[in-house]
C-alpha cells in the first residue's frame, strides 16, 4: 500500500518528467529549423513560410534572440487566447468539441472536489476505524477514504447525501453541455460552406438486374423515384488491389528520390544497394538503376490493374454515391426508406470525401452482419483474456509479488528509495506499457467490421476501447490477487455479488490510480506535446529526401487528434472521478490537474499542429454523452455495493432510484438532442438551398460534384460516368434496355413492346422500353 511519501515521490518523478518535456518543447519550438514540426498547420494554410536566405545560415537554424527564451512558456496563454468561434473556423467543430470535453471535466469536478473536501474528508479523517484494527496495513492516505468510517456508522449519511449531490450536478453539467454542443452543431451546419457530402447520399445493396449494369440501374431508379432532385451519381469500383500497387509505387519513388539526392551530393560515385529484402543482403547493384527498374515495373503493373478494373463489369460493386440538386432532396433521400423491401436500396448520408474508407466499400453487404458478429465474439475474448497478462504484471508491480518471484532482490527492494519507486511509479507505468498495442488492434477489428467512413471507424474503436478500459484497467486493477483469482471472483460469484466484491476493493486502490493518473495524465500529456517521433522523422526526410519547397511541405507530419483512443481515455478519468468522489476524494485533485493541463496542451495542438483527416460536425458527441452516463451509473452501482458491505443494507435501498433516474435522464437527453447529430432538418435544408440559389444563381453543381467521390486512385482519369440529367428535363418516361418486363418480379401485368410505355419496376410509373 503506497503511503503519502510514495505518492509524493511518484509525483516528484512525474512532475520532473513533465517539466523536462515541456522545457525541451519550449526550447525546440523556438528554433527555426523545427518550425514546420511545431507549426505545421500554419504552413499548410499558407500563413507561415520558410525563412529567407538573407537571414544568414545560423539564423535559419538557431534562434539567437535571447528575449524569446525568457518567455518560453508564452505558448500557454497564447493557446487559451483564441475565442471558440475562431477555433472552430481554424480547426473545425470536431476539434473544438473535443477540447470542450476537458473543459467539461473541470466544470464537473471542481465543484465536486470542493464539496467532497468540505464534507467528506473531515468525516472520513475523524472516523478512526483503521487505527483500531491491529493486523491491517494502511497509510495516511487511507484515512481520507471511506474505509476509515466504522461499519453501521451514521457518518455514512454524509456519503449517501453527497452521492445524490454529485449525481445531480453531473447530470446538470452533462445536460447543459449536450444542449450547447447540439446548438453548436446546428449552427455549424447552417453556416458551413458548401461541401459535396451535403448533396450526396451513399446507396448500398443495389439489387442485381439481369438487363442493366449497376450504373444504369442506379440512374434509372433515382430518375424515377427522385425525378425533381436527382442530379448524377458515381458507382463504386473495387480498387483495393490497385490502391496497394499505387502505395507501393509511391514508396518506391521515395527510394529513387533518396538515392538521386545522395548521388547529387556526392557525384563522384554512384550509390549502391543489395537486391535482398531491405537492401541488407544479395547481389550489390546500382541503387538508382535498381529502384528505377522496380518503379517502372510497378507503373506497368498499375496500368494493367487499372485497365482490368475499367473493363471488368464485376469490378463495380453494388453501391454508389448519388448526388442531388438540393440539400432538401438529399435529406429526403438519406432519411427515408427507398423501397418496400427494407434490405435493398439502403441510403445514408455520404461521408465527406476525405472521410470515406474506400477499402470497405467493396465488402458485400451480406457479409457485414457475419463480420460484426465474429468481431463482437473476438472482442469479448480479447477483453477477458487480456485481463490475465495485465493482472500478472500488476501482481508483480508490488513488493510482495517481486519478492515472491525474485527473492534475491529482497535486500534491494527494501531500500527506501527503491521501495518508493516500486509502489509509487512501477504499477502505473507497467499498465501503460501493456496498453500501447491495443489501439492498433481495436482499429483493425473495426475495419474488419466493414464500416465505410474513418469517423465511424474511430467511433466504433472508441466504443471497444472504452469497454476494454472498464473491464481491464478499472475492474482488473481494483480486484486484488493473481490473474486466476480475479477471474475466479467474477466466474464463481453470482452477478448480484459483483458490486459488493468490487466495492470492498475500491477504496484500497485509490493510491494505485493516483500513480496511474500521474504517469498517463501528467508526464504522458507532456511527452505528447514534444512530438519527438515527428521531429526525428521530419529531419531525416529533410536530410535525405527533400529537394524542393514542395518536398519540404510534403515531409511535414501535422498529425491529427486520435479520437478512437483519446475519447475513452478521457472518459476513464470521468469514471475514476465519479467513483472516487464519495469514496476517496484525495483522487480528485490529481484528476483536476489532468483536465486543466490537457485542456491547455490540446488547445495548443489543434491550433498549431493537428490537421484533421475529416470533419464530422461533432457527430461523436452522443457516444461521448452515453459513455459518460454509463460511468455515472457504474459509480452509483458500486457505491451501493460498497455501502452494502458496511452493514447498511437498508440504507442502500435509498440509492436504488439513482440509476433508474439516470437512465431516464439519458433517454430524455437522447430524445431531446440526439436527432441533431443524425438528421438534417428539412427546414434548415430549404433555407440553405434558397440562400444558395439567391447568392449563386449560376452555380454549376454538376461540375462541382463531378470528381468529388471518385476513388483517389482514379483522380484525373476517365471513368464510366452516368448520364447527367439536365435541369430542364421533365419527361417522366425513363428509357431502359430491358427486353421484357414480364419476366421480372417487379413487373406490372402489362406486356411490353418496343417503345411502348409500361409500368416501370422501380415505382410503377410508366417507363419507355
Amino acid at each position: 500500500m503506497a503511503s503519502l511519501q510514495d505518492i509524493g515521490f511518484s509525483a516528484a518523478i512525474n512532475l520532473m518528467s513533465a517539466f523536462a518535456f515541456l522545457f525541451a518543447f519550449a526550447m525546440l519550438r523556438l528554433q527555426p529549423v523545427n518550425d514546420r514540426v511545431y507549426f505545421p498547420k500554419w504552413y499548410l494554410k499558407g500563413i507561415r513560410g520558410s525563412p529567407t536566405r538573407s537571414r544568414g545560415v545560423m539564423n535559419r537554424f538557431v534562434n539567437l534572440d535571447w528575449t524569446t527564451y525568457v518567455k518560453f512558456l508564452n505558448w500557454m496563454p497564447a493557446a487559451l487566447r483564441m475565442p471558440e468561434p475562431e477555433l472552430i473556423e481554424h480547426a473545425g467543430l470536431d476539434s473544438a468539441v473535443y477540447i470542450r470535453i476537458y473543459l467539461l471535466g473541470l466544470k464537473m469536478f471542481v465543484p465536486i472536489t470542493v464539496f467532497a473536501f468540505g464534507v467528506l474528508v473531515p468525516v472520513n479523517w475523524t472516523g478512526e476505524t483503521l487505527d483500531k484494527i491491529d493486523d491491517l496495513t494502511f497509510s495516511n492516505v487511507d484515512k481520507l477514504s471511506i474505509s476509515n468510517v466504522p461499519p453501521g456508522s451514521p457518518r455514512f449519511w454524509a456519503h449517501l447525501s453527497m452521492t445524490y449531490v454529485f449525481s445531480i450536478w453531473a447530470c446538470y453539467v452533462l445536460y447543459m453541455e449536450y444542449k450547447t454542443v447540439a446548438t453548436m452543431r446546428l449552427r455549424h451546419l447552417a453556416s458551413e460552406t458548401r461541401r459535396p457530402d451535403q448533396l450526396t447520399v451513399l446507396v448500398r445493396n443495389v439489387p442485381p438486374d439481369p438487363d442493366e449494369s449497376v450504373n444504369e440501374h442506379v440512374e434509372h431508379f433515382f430518375c424515377v423515384n427522385h425525378p425533381d432532385h436527382y442530379l448524377c451519381h458515381q458507382v463504386v469500383y473495387n480498387a483495393n488491389d490497385l490502391a496497394k500497387v499505387v502505395a507501393q509505387r509511391k514508396a518506391m519513388q521515395n527510394w529513387v528520390t533518396y538515392y538521386e539526392n545522395k548521388y547529387e551530393r556526392k557525384p563522384s560515385s554512384r550509390p549502391t544497394t543489395k537486391t535482398g529484402y531491405g537492401g541488407f543482403w544479395g547481389t550489390t547493384v546500382d541503387a538508382i538503376d535498381f529502384y528505377t527498374s522496380k518503379l517502372q515495373n510497378l507503373a506497368e503493373q498499375e496500368a494493367v490493374e487499372r485497365e482490368k478494373i475499367m473493363n471488368d463489369p464485376m469490378a463495380i460493386v453494388p453501391a454508389a454515391f448519388v448526388s442531388f440538386r438540393s440539400r432538401w432532396g438529399t435529406a429526403v433521400c438519406a432519411q427515408t426508406q427507398q423501397c418496400h423491401n427494407p434490405t435493398i436500396w439502403l441510403t445514408e448520408w455520404a461521408p465527406e470525401p476525405r472521410d470515406v474508407f474506400w477499402d470497405n466499400l467493396a465488402i458485400p453487404y451480406v457479409e457485414l452482419s457475419i463480420r460484426r458478429l465474429l468481431t463482437t465474439i473476438a472482442l469479448f475474448f480479447l477483453i477477458f483474456c487480456f485481463m490475465i497478462p495485465i493482472a500478472f504484471v500488476q501482481s508483480l508491480a508490488n513488493l510482495e509479488g517481486i519478492q515472491k518471484v525474485l527473492p534475491f532482490l529482497k535486500p534491494l527492494i527494501e531500500m527506501k528509495t527503491v521501495k518508493s519507486v516500486i509502489q509509487g511509479f512501477l504499477p502505473g507505468i507497467a499498465l501503460k506499457i501493456f496498453l500501447i498495442i491495443l489501439p492498433t488492434l481495436l482499429m483493425t477489428m473495426s475495419q474488419i467490421e466493414g464500416y465505410t467512413s474513418l469517423s465511424y471507424l474511430d467511433r466504433r474503436s472508441a466504443e471497444k476501447y472504452f469497454w476494454f478500459i472498464i473491464v481491464n484497467v478499472f475492474l482488473g486493477s481494483i480486484i486484488t490477487g493473481t490473474a486466476f483469482q480475479q477471474l475466479k471472483s467474477f466466474l464463481e460469484q453470482p452477478p448480484t455479488e459483483i458490486p459488493k466484491t468490487v466495492g470492498v476493493s475500491i477504496p484500497m486502490k485509490a493510491t494505485f490510480f493516483i500513480t496511474y493518473i500521474m504517469v498517463d495524465g501528467w508526464a504522458g500529456i507532456a511527452a505528447e506535446i514534444l512530438r519527438l517521433v515527428p521531429l526525428v522523422v521530419f529531419h531525416l526526410k529533410n536530410a535525405f529526401l527533400v529537394k524542393t519547397e514542395q518536398d519540404r511541405q510534403q515531409a511535414m507530419d501535422p498529425g491529427h487528434l486520435d479520437f478512437a483512443t483519446s475519447e475513452p481515455r478521457i472518459q476513464f478519468y470521468f469514471l475514476l472521478g465519479l467513483v472516487y468522489a464519495a469514496v476517496a476524494p484525495i483522487l480528485l485533485p490529481f484528476i483536476i490537474v489532468f483536465f486543466a493541463f490537457s485542456y491547455v496542451v490540446f488547445r495548443h495542438q489543434v491550433i498549431n499542429v493537428y490537421d484533421q483527416k475529416y470533419e464530422s460536425g461533432a457527430r461523436y458527441w452522443p457516444d461521448v454523452h452515453r459513455r459518460l452516463t454509463i460511468c455515472l451509473i457504474i459509480s452509483q452501482l458500486l457505491m451501493m455495493g460498497l455501502l452494502s458491505t458496511k452493514k447498511l443494507a437498508k440504507v442502500t435501498v435509498l440509492l436504488l432510484p439513482q440509476p433508474i433516474l439516470t437512465i431516464w435522464f439519458y433517454r430524455y437527453c437522447a430524445g431531446r438532442f440526439e436527432s441533431a447529430f443524425s438528421r438534417f432538418p428539412l427546414q434548415e435544408a430549404m433555407v440553405k438551398d434558397t440562400l444558395e440559389k439567391a447568392t449563386e444563381p449560376n452555380l454549376n453543381l454538376k461540375e462541382y460534384l463531378k470528381d468529388a467521390y471518385v476513388h483517389p486512385v482514379f483522380k484525373g482519369k476517365d471513368l464510366d460516368r452516368p448520364r447527367v440529367v439536365d435541369e430542364e428535363e421533365s419527361n417522366p418516361l425513363v428509357p431502359t434496355r430491358r427486353t421484357s418486363q414480364a419476366t421480372t418480379r417487379y413487373n406490372s401485368e402489362a406486356s411490353s413492346t418496343t417503345n411502348t410505355p409500361v409500368a416501370n419496376k422501380h415505382s410503377g410509373s410508366p417507363g419507355t422500353m
